[in-house]
C-alpha cells in the first residue's frame, strides 16, 4: 500500500499530494533558500516527480524562477510557499510545513558553508550539495 499526504498553501486554496516515500528530507541554509523562506533555514522533502500532484487550485499556482535550478511554484492568492521543481536533478522540494501528516525525520543539511544558524544535532553537515547531485560531497564539521 502506498501511503499519501496531503498539504495545501497557507489559505488553502493551492492543495498538493505526495505519494510513497521521499527520496530524501534534510535542511537546506543556502542563501536563496532562507531569503525564499524568510527563515534561517529550510527544511526539504524530496520526491521523485511522479510522486507529487496538484490536487486543486492550479489555476493559483504561480513560478518564480531565478535560477535553472530552482523553479519555486506558490500560491497567488496567499503567497503561500508549495513546492521547488529541480527539474536538472530529476526531484521536487515539497517543503515540510506544507505536508504535516508527513514525518519529518532529516538525514542531511546542505548547504551548510553558507548557515547562519549552526545547529548541533549529529546530522551530516555538507559544504554543498551531495557529489551524486552535482556538489562537491564535501563534509564541514558542525
Amino acid at each position: 500500500m502506498t501511503s499519501k499526504h496531503k498539504g495545501t498553501c497557507f489559505c488553502g486554496e493551492v492543495e498538493v499530494e505526495v505519494s510513497g516515500a521521499p527520496e530524501a528530507m534534510g535542511y537546506c541554509h543556502c542563501s536563496s533558500c532562507r531569503s525564499w523562506s524568510a527563515g534561517p533555514v529550510n527544511a526539504f522533502t524530496l520526491w521523485k516527480p511522479e510522486n507529487v500532484r496538484v490536487t486543486g487550485g492550479e489555476d493559483y499556482l504561480a513560478h518564480y524562477q531565478k535560477t535553472e535550478l530552482s523553479d519555486r511554484q506558490f500560491c497567488r492568492k496567499c503567497g503561500g510557499h508549495v513546492l521547488t521543481n529541480h527539474a536538472p536533478i530529476g526531484l521536487v522540494d515539497v517543503y515540510a510545513a506544507t505536508i504535516p501528516s508527513l514525518k519529518f525525520e532529516p538525514v542531511v543539511h546542505v548547504n551548510y558553508a553558507e548557515t547562519v544558524l549552526p545547529m548541533k544535532d549529529g546530522l551530516p553537515k555538507l559544504k554543498d550539495f551531495p557529489a551524486e547531485l552535482g556538489g562537491s560531497g564535501e563534509a564541514v564539521p558542525e
